[in-house]
């Protein structure tokens, strides 16, 4: 008589939290200044603010926009700031930054809302694989949530994790 195959990590108490599920949806927008300074290099305000005024703030509309300034150039904090102006009343989230930055900050906003309760005194797998561009800084904010309530973390999958943290007896 043939044994019964058995899932352990299907009956196990591991469980599993993977960041990409939380991952929100939605296009990633680099706005770079660079093409509205003068020469690349020089921010004459005149000018910027005619740019500003003129731009068609709209086509951003539901997007996650990191504001950033690829030329060599010293940019005063204010035109930062007015480009976030027009950009906040049509986008879902602006940074000053780039795209990994922009990353950074929705995860860091999206864990402080998740209830961790669920995993007290459990043994909990953080995801490793993932499609979607997840900054390693998430990862930390995860350890940071998770650590004090969790039995153990590892990372990975369950059928080859590489353990992180146990919680002391």
């Amino acid at each position: 008589m043939a044994e019964e195959i058995v899932n352990r990590v299907a009956t196990s108490k591991l469980k599993t939290f993977d960041l990409e599920e939380i991952y929100p949806d939605g296009k990633r927008v680099l706005f770079d200044i660079k093409d509205w300074l003068f020469q690349e290099i020089i921010l004459k305000e005149t000018d910027f603010r005619a740019f500003v005024k003129n731009h068609d703030w709209s086509q951003y509309k539901n997007t996650f926009v990191a504001i950033t300034c690829s030329a060599d150039a010293i940019i005063p904090s204010w035109a930062f700031m007015l480009v976030a102006a027009e950009l906040t009343p049509f986008a879902n989230k602006v940074v000053i930054g780039n795209l990994e930055l922009l990353e950074t900050v929705l995860y860091q906003e999206l864990l402080e809302f998740i209830d961790f309760r669920d995993f007290t005194d459990a043994p909990v797998i953080i995801k490793g694989c993932a499609n979607k561009p997840i900054p390693n800084a998430a990862y930390a904010f995860l350890i940071g949530k998770l650590q004090p309530i969790a039995k153990s973390i590892m990372f990975g999958e369950a059928c080859s994790t590489v353990p992180l943290y146990k919680a002391k007896k």
